[in-house]
């Protein structure tokens, strides 16, 4: 979670909302990392999740992540949830729970919804505070 901290706090540069994901391999390796790069592509897909598991997929060569871990400092949002279980990954581990919007657990749940053909483990409130209070800091300066 330290890295993706880290990620998070490059997002601001661009006005991009801090967050952060790594994607690990099943023995702990970085195999992709990211940061939200909406306002810095004009991208509505730029999420953090997105842009780790783009990169991880490269680096492994093949779109299935099984066995990988996505850690991210803000619970995933639906689009992110289902790219996640798309790729097949394992655990999703998260920090500060988004109850307007996320896809995890809080507004909807479809990481772990039955009907899917892939259910991922979540592991939620991972330094929590640290990742609530960068979000909260982020929108006092950016949204008046």
């Amino acid at each position: 979670m330290g890295q993706c901290l880290e990620l998070a706090n490059a997002a601001p540069a661009t006005d991009d909302v801090p967050v952060g994901a790594v994607v690990l391999s099943a023995d702990g390796v970085v195999l992709g990392a990211g940061h939200n790069t909406r306002e810095r592509d004009s991208d509505p897909s730029g999420h953090a999740e997105l842009n780790a598991l783009r990169a991880a997929a490269k680096a492994m060569g093949a779109w299935r992540l099984d066995g990988c871990t996505l850690v991210v400092t803000l619970e995933p949002c639906v689009m992110c949830a289902g790219a996640i279980s798309q790729s097949r990954i394992a655990t999703v581990i998260f920090g500060a729970w988004d109850k307007k919007a996320g896809g995890a657990g809080s507004v909807f749940d479809v990481l772990r919804e039955p009907r899917l053909n892939h259910w991922v483990e979540i592991q939620p409130g991972v330094r929590s505070d640290e990742c609530g209070a960068l979000l909260k800091a982020f929108f006092a300066e950016h949204r008046h």
